[in-house]
């Protein structure tokens, strides 16, 4: 159901200049300690909001007008890598492309090709290739595909934020155990190129613990918050574990039910549809206390989170606004 309470920070729709940067309206004291972006960029519903209203955009155009307004965004594209014919890796064209459409300052934030996180092929394949059907992957938490990933994300250089590699749910056919599972990712995450930023996201609720949370802070690897799908909710595993990993974290804002607001919008993300307030108090939750000890929050928000990513952005920015204190 609609709001009538939309945000006044990207509306009502018009071309918005650099004064309207929203992380201006950051209040100051979080200002160096929250990046905040989107999941993808190439929307034309958003004009208006990110986007120039009477302008035609090709593809390559948004993202240099994107980088206009907000400070980090989220790349997913490459996640779908694993498929019978081999792993794709991105082409080090588009990398130099999206790097030089950003300035100095933007980050991305990456996930990492699911040819790294997936323990066995996926279920549904291709009629000419069904053999790989839940066949094991070769490439499960592989070091050299993950150097060849990383040798293709160089062009980023300084804009490269957060790695991330999200597991998708794993049952005890895929693996047995939370301790199975650290014990593999502990021999990945010790051979991983040092310099980067990774951080990491279950699926699996019951493996929300002191085990992993331990865990990741030992390798000095960020927690993936994802408020959406059948996880618990983000405040709840906040105010039970206080997850501190890294001196950074990562919040997905996505929503519980992605055909749903599919339905509503009709592709058009330039409203509010379906509200979750309770997901941004969580979030400004997080931030503030990620801030209070100098570490970065990276929000990333889907337009599945709520109908329009940029619309709540800005709901999100009022709720920080109203105690900016660290």
């Amino acid at each position: 159901m609609a709001t009538d309470q939309q945000p006044d920070l990207f509306g009502p729709p018009q071309a918005l200049g650099p004064e309207d940067r929203p992380d201006l309206s950051i209040p100051e004291s979080l200002r160096p300690f929250i990046r905040l972006g989107t999941c993808s960029w190439k929307y034309d519903s958003w004009k208006g909001l990110i986007y120039d209203a009477g302008r035609t955009y090709r593809a390559d155009d948004y993202l240099a007008d994107y980088a206009k307004h907000l400070t980090t965004v989220e790349i997913d594209q490459w996640f779908w890598s694993l498929f019978p014919s081999g792993v794709t890796l991105p082409a080090t064209d588009t990398v130099k492309q999206y790097a030089e459409s950003v300035p100095d300052g933007f980050r991305f934030t990456v996930k990492a090709p699911n040819a790294i996180t997936l323990t066995h092929y996926y279920g549904k394949q291709p009629k000419s290739a069904t053999e790989f059907a839940n066949r094991p992957n070769d490439h499960f938490l592989d070091l050299g595909l993950l150097n060849r990933f990383l040798e293709r994300l160089s062009p980023m250089g300084r804009k490269l934020g957060p790695i991330m590699f999200q597991f998708e749910y794993l049952n005890k056919s895929k693996m047995p155990s939370l301790p199975a599972f650290v014990e593999r990712l502990d021999r990945f995450l010790a051979g991983a190129p040092k310099g980067f930023q990774y951080a990491v996201e279950i699926r699996n609720p019951n493996w929300l613990s002191p085990v992993l949370f331990d865990f990741l802070a030992r390798h000095g690897t960020g927690f993936v918050f994802l408020e959406g799908y059948y996880m618990p909710h983000i405040g709840e595993v906040w105010d039970k574990l206080h997850p501190a990993t890294a001196g950074f974290a990562v919040i997905r804002l996505h929503g519980p039910d992605r055909s749903k607001i599919e339905e509503m919008s009709g592709e058009q993300w330039d409203r509010i549809l379906d509200p979750h307030p309770e997901g941004l108090t969580a979030a400004a939750t997080i931030i503030r206390a990620n801030a209070a000890r100098k570490a970065v929050t990276f929000v990333n928000v889907n337009n599945h989170f709520e109908g329009s990513a940029p619309r709540s952005i800005g709901r999100l920015l009022e709720v920080l606004g109203r105690d900016g204190s660290v």
